[in-house]
This record gives structure tokens, sequence and C-alpha cells, in this order.
């Protein structure tokens, strides 16, 4: 028998409307039921891709004794993190508050009938055991949760008015400091100190694939022909695309992988991550003439279009697991590779099964996942990927996220504009996937964060949501020279000012919770760097020196953390780079820039803006004035160089 999940949109949610746990959505209604029946509140957080939300359903939500604990002693409430980020931020906080240490998902959290937290855990095991660190199972746990709630234990109440005294109070940063490229040399030291010089990368197990870090390494290398950096971007780029992490089946990269070597990935697959990397890719690309590079940005592109896109609209996420287990859709067994090699009359079968590192005992739990140790990709695998795609063919495929989000949308919106100027087709997949999400999203003047593809959208758009939007928005002006782009970018960013900025800070979201908007840059970047990157272009496009003025008072705010640890804050110190040194806009007239649209990416100078002009040959210029033109598009870097 269906639970109340039956009736929500959300996918997460409804993957657990089935469980014998009575559980309620979010909202008024289980509130008033707990404070009514003097009853504990567990709330549960994840994501319809989270493997170990998986695993606690299973072991825990399915488990029928743990149902009837939660039944009896909680009102219990699923959340959707993706779906509502704020109350997830929110609970995130409290998470780090009572362990000391990051959550992550599941997260488990146990509160007061007046929803004050007291307890908070991840994935938390139906039994106890001894061996674990935090030992108490989940039945035992939920059991003396429940029984001294009933018993209004003064212990348990006087500690949840405590934190959420401390949630309550706000803190400050310490005095500014004046921003200065010095902060370079810190951040390059902190990166080195976290660097893994044989894979790349910035840890040795569970490796993600810090996609702003790796941007603004090349942000520094374009600005100061750093030979650390460099070699550190590409080591990263050339070990993350070799197999694994990496699908080099059907194109796009997994969440991160389990070991050292980028071999063995959690499968999931997220909009977010493909996004990030798809324009870094294209990027480094630009920056180095690596095909390699560009061949992968332009798979990620195909896959996210070919396997989770609908009427021009992006979804969310895919699963790792599919049939039961993790990554049955995505690894092979040696004897179905070389059956189907040797039916299509591969010679030397042994060879190419070597290369791919298919082998009898496998490398990934008895199978094998294709991956080329070497990093090369020999021109005979473009033939056998799509042997390697029909075999796949037979298997289920891996439950897909259809949420639609804005946010996440617009990275990967921004990205194939960045792969537009390369090749006119994504271009073209960029501005129908943007009207697309504009008419979907952006109704009776009101802005959604996210919605079932084809549904009506009901949650509000967050901070992130405005200010992703608004880049790629500015985005599509420098592709198209579409001012209309421009004004929508213009409008989403003045609504941010008015409704999330006060005196330096931002909040992520108002209303039911205020939530403060993070600074670091932590599952994908940080939305208030995004919005110094929009305040910055807007500034030069308009010619409109308020919006450099909340650009700098947000780094201005931020500006100690940010020249102490630069490290955690890498896309906010490449804003701020930005805002030392300068944009450089090329004006000309459309077709022009359009013309030229390939010559100009591939300027050296990391900062650069297009504008119409009715001069045909290319003006030169930075915000305040222009220092010179040329017919001869090959002059443009000199001039730029020669104009500092």
């Amino acid at each position: 028998m269906s639970n109340r999940l039956e009736e929500e949109d959300s996918p997460y949610l409804q993957q657990h409307k089935n469980n014998p746990v009575d559980w309620f959505a979010w909202g008024d209604e289980a509130f008033k039921k707990a404070e009514d029946e003097n009853k504990a509140i567990f709330i549960s957080i994840g994501y319809s891709s989270c493997h170990w939300c998986h695993v606690m359903e299973e072991t825990v939500f399915e488990n029928q004794e743990c149902a009837d604990i939660l039944n009896e002693h909680f009102v219990c409430i699923q959340v959707d993190r993706e779906e509502r980020p704020d109350i997830d931020k929110h609970y995130q906080e409290v998470h780090m508050l009572l362990n000391r240490r990051a959550g992550g998902w599941p997260t488990s959290i146990f509160c007061t009938p007046q929803n004050k937290p007291f307890f908070a855990g991840t994935y938390i095991p139906p039994e106890s055991q001894q061996s674990s660190i935090d030992g108490m199972g989940f039945k035992e746990l939920s059991k003396l949760i429940g029984t001294k709630v009933a018993q209004n234990d003064a212990a348990l109440y006087k500690n949840a008015d405590e934190i959420e005294g401390f949630l309550t109070t706000k803190e400050h940063p310490k005095e500014a400091t004046v921003l200065k490229e010095d902060f370079i040399k810190n951040f390059m030291l902190q990166v080195k100190n976290n660097y893994e010089p044989k894979n790349g990368g910035f840890s040795v197990t569970h490796k993600f694939p810090h996609a702003s870090t790796l941007g603004t390494l090349l942000t520094i290398d374009r600005l100061q022909y750093d030979k650390a950096a460099k070699a550190m971007l590409i080591h990263t780029l050339e070990s993350m695309k070799k197999g694994g992490m990496y699908d080099l089946v059907d194109g796009g990269f997994c969440r991160y992988s389990v070991d050292r070597e980028w071999r063995v990935p959690h499968f999931e697959k997220m909009l977010y991550d493909n996004a990030l990397l798809c324009d870094l890719y294209t990027k480094a690309y630009l920056t180095y003439k690596d095909e390699s590079f560009l061949t992968t940005a332009k798979e990620i592109a195909d896959f996210w279009f070919n396997f989770m896109s609908e009427d021009n609209l992006f979804y969310s996420a895919s699963d790792a697991d599919s049939e039961g287990e993790e990554g049955t859709y995505f690894i092979y067994t040696y004897d179905e590779v070389y059956k189907t090699l040797s039916e299509n009359r591969y010679e030397d079968i042994e060879t190419i099964l070597a290369e791919m590192e298919v082998t009898q005992g496998g490398n990934f739990e008895g199978k094998n996942i294709i991956r080329f140790n070497k990093g090369e990709v020999p021109e005979h695998f473009e033939k056998v990927k799509i042997l390697l795609q029909n075999l796949r063919k037979n298997r289920e495929y891996p439950f897909i996220d259809k949420k639609v989000q804005t946010s996440w949308s617009s990275m990967m919106i921004k990205a194939l504009f960045t792969l537009g100027d390369i090749d006119a087709k994504y271009k073209d997949r960029a501005v129908k996937s943007l009207d697309a999400l504009l008419k979907t999203m952006f109704i009776d003047s009101k802005l959604y964060h996210t919605t079932l593809i084809h549904n009506t959208p009901k949650v509000g758009a967050f901070l992130e949501d405005y200010t992703y939007l608004a880049q790629a928005l500015i985005a599509a002006y420098n592709s198209t020279q579409d001012e209309l782009y421009l004004i929508q970018a213009q409008k989403f960013t003045n609504i941010t000012l008015e409704e999330f900025y006060k005196n330096g800070t931002w909040n992520f979201s108002n209303g039911e919770f205020e939530t403060k908007a993070e600074i670091s840059d932590n599952t994908y970047t940080s939305c208030v760097s995004i919005m110094v990157d929009v305040l910055i272009s807007l500034s030069t496009l308009l010619e409109d020196e308020k919006y450099s003025h909340f650009a700098f008072k947000t780094l201005e705010y931020n500006s100690y953390e940010l020249g102490r640890r630069p490290v955690i804050y890498p896309h906010m110190l490449a804003q701020m780079l930005r805002h030392l040194k300068g944009d450089r806009v090329i004006k000309s007239t459309a077709s022009n820039l359009d013309a030229n649209a390939y010559e100009i990416s591939n300027l050296e100078y990391p900062f650069i803006q297009k504008k119409l002009s009715e001069d045909a040959e290319f003006m030169v210029c930075g915000s305040k004035s222009c220092f010179a033109s040329t017919d001869n598009i090959n002059k443009i870097n000199d001039i730029i160089k020669n104009s500092f």
C-alpha cells in the first residue's frame, strides 16, 4: 500500500512511496501532527541517483521492524535535496555543527516535536555494530530517541535549544584584506599540497573532478604562463578521461571514483558535473589544442543530448544502480566482449581486449570497466564502441531522474555556447535549450527552481538559479549578439540584488529557510562566485559601474578568507583576478563576430566579452576606453598584451 509520497512529483520521493514507513512530504501537516501528538520528527534527505540512499531504503526503510519503530514514535519526513536545496543546506549545517565534519547523503536528522534538531547522521545501518565509529544502529537509536522524547527528557530538549541558538548566530568575517594578485601564490601552494602527482586530482581515493580548481589553474596559466598550473591541469584532465569515471562507451562522467586511478566510479551521472567538465575540456582544447579534449567535450554534450534530454530540456541525473546492483549497465564480462569481437571478425582480439583492460579476472568485482590506461584511444575503438553499445542495449538502463533544474540546466547551456564557438551545431542546441528552459521555468514573471519534465513548476527559484541562468544568458548574448538575452540577464541580476543581497553577503534562499549562500566551491561552483562573474560581465557590457561596485563589495567582504585559503574558493579567486585585471571587449559587426567566433575564442587572455559595433574592423576595448582597432584578427592577442 502506498504512503502519502504517491502524490508527490519528485522522482526521489516517488521511490519511497511503497515503503512501510508512514512518510510525509515536507509541510505543515507533518509538523502539526508531531506537535499535537508530542512525537519526535525524523527527517531523511537524499536524491534519486544516490547509491547510499538506496542502500538505506533497502536496509532500513523497507525493514518492517525499523518501519514499525518509526511509525510508532516519529513523524517521518522525506526530502529531495535537489528539489529543496534550501532545506538540505540548513540540515547540512546542523550535521556539521553536531559532528564537526561535513555530512552527505542520505542525511538523517532527529528533531523534537517542535522541529529542533538534536542528532544528525548520514547512512545508519539497521543493527548496532561494535566495530563502527558511531556504533549504534538505526533500531537501537530510534527506540532510544523515541522513548526520551515521549518522556520529555530535559537534557535532550536543552541540547536542542542550544543547537538552535548556535544555528541562529550570525558569523561575520574578520577585517577586509586588500585584493591582490599575490593571492595566486597561496592558491598554488595549497593546490600543490593537495595534488596527487601520479594520477592527477586533489585527493588519493574518492576522487572528485574539482572542476572549479582546474578551471582556475587554466585561468592562471593563461594569465601568467604558469608551468606548474599547466602541468597539474593537463595531467588531471588526461587521467580523468582514460575510462572508468569517464564512460568511454556512451560518454559522460560519473560523479566520482573510489580509487586513485579514476578507474572505479560510483556510476551515477549528474548534470552539473558533466556541464562544468564539458565547459572545462572545451576551454582546455582552445588553450592547448589537444584534440582529445575536444572529443571528450563533444562526447559529454552528445551523451546528455542523446540519453538525458527531451524537448530541448535536460534531465538532472541517472542512477548508479540497475537490476538491483551498482554498475550493472556499465560493465562487461571477458567472454561477452570476446564473443562479439569474434562474431564481427576482428583479428588479434587478445590485444584489443588488453588495450581496453578487459581480462578474465576483471578490474571491477570480476567484471570489466572499459579503460585505456595509456590514455590514447586507438582509431579502431570507434567501431568497437558501437559493438559495446549494442551489448548495453540488452540491459536495463539505470533510473533517470527527469527533473528539470534551472541552475544545472543553465550550466550545460553555457557549456554548449562555449562549444558552439567551435562547432555551430552546439550553438543551435544551446539556443533551443535556453529558450525551452525560459518557457518552462519563467512563468508570469516568476522564476522557478525545478519541475518534473512537462509538469508545472512549484518550487520558487533560489540564488543559484538566478545566477547560473544569468551567466547562461550572458553567454548567449556573446554568442548571438541578441540583446534580449542581455536584457533578461540584467533583469534577473537586479532581482537577486533586491532579494538576496545585503552589505556584501548573499542569501541562498529567503522565506521559510533564510539560508546564507556558501562562497566555497563544494559539489559545484559557488553561486556567489557566479554572481560576481555575472556582475562583472554586466558592468562591462552595459558600461554600468553599479554592477562592478556590488562585485567588489562581495569580493571585499570575503577577502580575508579568500587570501588565507584560496584553494577552497577557486572560482572566486579567478573572478578577483578578473576584477583586478579588467575585461577586454572585442567590438565589431554581428557578421564579423559570428564569422570569427572560433578565432576570438582562441584569444589567450581569459576575460573576453563581445559587443556589437558598426565598425567593420575589430575594436579592442577596456571598461572605459578602446585601445586600438584592426582588420586583422591575428593581431588582437598582441594588442591585448600591450594594453596592460
